[in-house]
């Protein structure tokens, strides 16, 4: 990767990591007033878990884009995605996440699939607060994954 292909990239992943934060801000605000008995604060909580799984899997769309860009199973895709960011790939690029990272990416990406398809099927509020303990969790890990792989890359030019 050429030195502005790379500026390119720090700007585009440096912007997503921006949005993911506005994302947290309005999740974090949301589950102040989630509860048991507020269901319609739960589905809007849950509403900010999906968005946020939906801007970090961009974040991961735009390193593919930027090296491989191919992936071959469409049906598996989401999670290739993922996995397919933990490898260190010689040659082309260093990995983009941590086996931590990638762990709790599963976790909320899972969370996504179910609330998508739960049209008829009630948001129970211990299970989002739990998939809310793995988005807090993934938090700092993301920074720090996006903060490295963007070091290795620069140390590599």
């Amino acid at each position: 990767m050429d030195k502005t292909q790379l500026s390119l990239l720090r700007a585009e992943l440096n912007r997503q990591l921006e949005r993911i934060e506005s994302v947290y801000v309005t999740l974090e605000e949301r589950a102040q007033h989630a509860a048991p008995e507020a269901p319609a604060h739960v589905e809007s909580e849950a509403y900010q878990l999906h968005n946020l799984y939906s801007a970090i899997e961009d974040l991961l769309q735009m390193v593919a884009a930027a090296f491989e860009n191919s992936v071959t199973d469409l049906s598996r895709w989401h999670s290739q995605l993922i996995d397919r960011m933990t490898l260190d790939v010689e040659g082309m690029r260093p990995a983009l996440l941590g086996e931590d990272t990638a762990r709790l990416l599963h976790e909320l990406r899972a969370f996504r699939h179910f609330f998508r398809h739960a049209y008829v099927t009630p948001l129970e509020y211990e299970r989002v607060q739990s998939v809310l303990e793995y988005a807090y969790e993934v938090r700092p890990l993301l920074k720090r994954d996006v903060k490295s792989f963007l070091e290795t890359l620069e140390a590599g030019e």
